[in-house]
């Protein structure tokens, strides 16, 4: 493939954002986001209050790629079996035997939507773990494999705690990509009203296909990193862990750091956030526009953090404020 079949497909990402901004208004840096961890390959947690069409946004990305997708209502009833599959007693009707049949479940798609996935127990949860991890589903000693490309694009809400139940960490860490979804601008809400409240209607186009997101998938592993961006990634992650970090807020507020698999976040979507903004080498900049959704659900903070206030925000911005930078950007 030579440079110009290259852009020709990135600029095909450009054309996604066109058709999304059809029908969300606002929300770039959450759009970009979800691009980022389609291309690298991972899956995304959206957290916002209702009504931020956190949802929406997620069903209209799939319907501008042609790719499977289904959409489950997490509620506190639902099992293990509803999301993964089960299986179902079959007769042959030549011969009149009966046989077990595994019935797949929602699970076997393109882009999965966990809608308010904290609003199911963790034994739920628990089930989509090896799907996010290995890309594929075991059911009564027998591996099936899911289609690729896979995604699991989850939602919850993080004001209502009543009758919810809070990701684990070792799912939480699952999710490539932790995506706070805000209010929309004064002017943004009026074009909302505008949008919805009328007869007018927005028909979707499919812009990509299963292989070409495949195929952006492999170029983005490709994308340039210098070893000097690869020893402050390093920095970067060793500094999260309370026990070796020399940043004082971190060491104050800190109760737990995050793992090698942050590090491999970060370098990732780094190099997807490159290729969709036409550029083969990751900058600096690359890694500190992801670092905030990557880093925030893997550092987790102590009681005493919560007694003064301070998000996992906060403690993400100083260390990119006091972790020392590569003479170089490249």
């Amino acid at each position: 493939m030579n440079e110009q079949q290259i852009l020709e497909k990135i600029a095909k990402l450009e054309l996604v954002k066109q058709e999304i901004a059809k029908v969300i208004v606002g929300q770039e840096l959450i759009v970009e986001e979800l691009l980022i961890s389609i291309l690298a390959g991972g899956h995304c947690l959206l957290e916002g209050v209702p009504g931020l069409a956190k949802t929406l946004l997620v069903s209209t990305l799939a319907k501008t790629m042609e790719l499977d997708f289904h959409r489950v209502q997490f509620t506190p009833d639902l099992m293990p079996s509803d999301i993964v599959g089960t299986e179902i007693l079959e007769e042959d009707h030549t011969s009149g035997k009966r046989f077990f049949k595994f019935q797949q479940g929602p699970v076997f798609t393109n882009i999965l939507l966990a809608d308010e996935i904290n609003r199911t127990p963790p034994k739920t949860q628990a089930a989509l773990l090896e799907a996010m991890q290995e890309k594929r589903v075991s059911y009564a000693g027998k591996t099936h494999t899911l289609p690729q490309p896979f995604f699991v694009l989850a939602t919850q809400n993080p004001v209502e705690q009543s009758g919810t139940y809070p990701l684990p960490e070792a799912q939480l860490d699952r999710f490539l990509m932790f995506i706070r979804v805000g209010y929309p601008t004064e002017q943004e809400e009026v074009e909302i009203l505008k949008r919805t409240t009328g007869t007018t209607s927005t028909e979707l186009h499919s812009i990509m296909d299963a292989e070409e997101i495949i195929s952006l998938q492999s170029l983005a592993r490709e994308v340039e990193v210098s070893d000097a961006l690869l020893g402050y990634v390093a920095r970067l992650v060793r500094q999260t862990r309370p026990n070796e970090s020399q940043v004082t807020m971190i060491t104050e507020y800190a109760r737990w750091g995050a793992g090698p698999r942050a590090g491999q976040a970060l370098i990732l979507c780094a190099k997807a956030r490159a290729l969709l903004n036409r550029r083969f080498a990751v900058t600096l900049d690359d890694i500190e526009f992801v670092a905030p959704s990557i880093l925030r659900h893997r550092v987790l903070t102590n009681f005493q953090a919560e007694a003064d206030g301070i998000s996992t925000d906060k403690l993400v911005s100083e260390l990119l404020a006091k972790v020392a930078k590569p003479a170089s950007k490249l």
